[in-house]
């Protein structure tokens, strides 16, 4: 079985009809990625050659990391914000010439919705945060596939220990470093969960997530 195959297997029934996964073809590509192909249709894209070097766990919750963000609904869409900000830049020059005041109104306000969801796009904060909402559900994929909740806390905090190591550029290695500590926040959070309801200290341990 290759590995786009198995990938295929660890996809949840809901969405195995229209995700579809492949090899990335790009020039230097990111690990793993996400595209939106078509009408509800996405692709996750896999640079197998980076791919091959990671622990099979670790490539599991990395996977399950992008199933969780088209599952998020946080799926990254072509840029119509830009031509958007452009049309209604264009045509509030144009209305200040004609002095319709309506239009001028309507042009500003397309702008500045196009402008608003810009900076949703581009905020740092919001990147994070959605990052950290598909890591909780690539934990909860997990333990669908049949993951133990503390091997998969395990397994993600591996793979994102992993990018750490791996990342060149200081953002991208503070990104993953910043979805690190929130995973050891979780765990520790699952951890005392556990533990309430099972009488037991022998659950999630917050090192866990490290590997």
């Amino acid at each position: 079985m290759s590995e786009l195959q198995r990938l295929k297997g660890l996809l949840p029934p809901e969405n195995q009809s229209w995700v579809f996964i492949e090899a990335a073809a790009a020039i230097d590509p990111p690990l793993i990625t996400l595209e939106e192909i078509g009408r509800d249709e996405v692709e996750i894209q896999v640079d197998l050659e980076q791919w091959d070097y990671l622990a099979q766990d670790h490539r599991n919750l990395l996977f399950w990391h992008e199933v969780g963000r088209i599952q998020n609904d946080t799926i990254p869409r072509d840029g119509w914000e830009m031509a958007a900000l452009a049309i209604g830049l264009g045509g509030a020059i144009g209305e200040l010439w004609v002095q319709d005041g309506l239009l001028l109104l309507m042009a500003l306000g397309l702008s500045g919705f196009a402008g608003y969801r810009l900076y949703l796009k581009n905020n740092s904060e919001k990147r994070l945060q959605d990052a950290i909402s598909a890591d909780e559900r690539a934990i909860d994929l997990a333990c669908r596939f049949g993951y133990s909740v503390p091997n998969a806390y395990k397994s993600l905090g591996g793979a994102l220990k992993d990018l750490v190591e791996k990342s060149r550029k200081k953002k991208k290695r503070t990104f993953y470093e910043d979805r690190l500590e929130a995973l050891r926040k979780s765990a520790e959070k699952a951890r005392a969960e556990m533990a309430s309801q099972e009488g037991s200290k022998k659950s999630v341990t917050s090192e866990n997530v490290y590997g």
